[in-house]
């Protein structure tokens, strides 16, 4: 336990310092600052673009909308930030030969990977929280009139935060299993075409993880019961903790 407490701050300082901590929150700051400023101007930015003498009817943007914008951009973008911040998280330290040192002086493998997971979901999950509290409260100004359903879109955030999870176990994973950065984020990148690929077919999409980030817009808007995505979340969960478990016992016998 100790040395995994001593390792997680490691971590946590060298994210602080090799500036991953920082990107994280800024992208993730002008994706809730721009959520709401998207859906808010896009009616009038459409209109402004349409040809002299044409006319459309363009529906009032909501919060609805807003929220729409944030799942959108956290689905696309924010989950290609976060693979890419933690490419390296573990075959850079591999590459330049640092592990070798403290496992050598009683370092548990096993500690190594699970404060490694624990510090990237730790600033995944301040990335995602900042992110929603500025959507939330930008959405609140800019649409003082609407008024969302708090339950469902509580649960769908959790639940776009649970794919991330997921996706830090993946990477971190496909790490141990292959070397060099290039070989984790093409291993993860491969297994997640796979299951978006399987999404398609109706008996499987409602065992996939990709449908836990998928339906978070419908949860959102209350078009769908939190019950429909039950399995779905549960094997999320459990298989975030078999790949950890995994990436622990493939380290354990990794030779650096």
């Amino acid at each position: 336990m100790n040395h995994y407490l001593v390792f997680l701050k490691k971590e946590l300082v060298e994210h602080a310092r090799t500036y991953k901590l920082l990107i994280m929150l800024v992208v993730f700051t002008i994706f809730g600052i721009t959520n709401p400023l998207i859906a808010k101007l896009t009616p009038e930015l459409l209109a402004s673009f349409m040809p002299e003498g044409m006319s459309m009817t363009i529906p009032e943007p909501t919060a609805l909308d807003s929220w729409a914008q944030f799942f959108k951009n956290t689905q696309q973008m924010g989950m290609i930030v976060l693979v890419l911040v933690f490419s390296g998280v573990l075959s850079s330290e591999i590459s330049r030969g640092t592990l070798i040192n403290l496992l050598t002086k009683g370092l548990s493998r096993q500690a190594v990977i699970l404060a490694k997971y624990s510090a990237m979901l730790l600033v995944w999950s301040l990335s995602i929280l900042l992110s929603a509290a500025l959507t939330w409260v930008y959405t609140m100004y800019l649409f003082p009139k609407d008024h969302l359903g708090v339950g469902y879109l509580l649960f769908a955030i959790s639940c776009m935060w649970l794919f991330g999870a997921f996706l830090l176990a993946l990477l971190l994973s496909s790490a141990t299993l292959v070397q060099g950065n290039y070989g984790s984020l093409l291993l993860t990148g491969l297994m997640v075409v796979l299951l978006m690929a399987l999404n398609i077919i109706p008996s499987i999409k409602e065992y996939n993880p990709v449908s836990v980030a998928s339906k978070t817009m419908e949860l959102a808007a209350g078009k769908i019961d939190p019950s429909s995505v039950y399995t779905a979340v549960e094997i999320t969960a459990v298989a975030s903790l078999g790949l950890i478990a995994l990436a622990v016992i493939v380290f354990r016998k990794k030779r650096l």
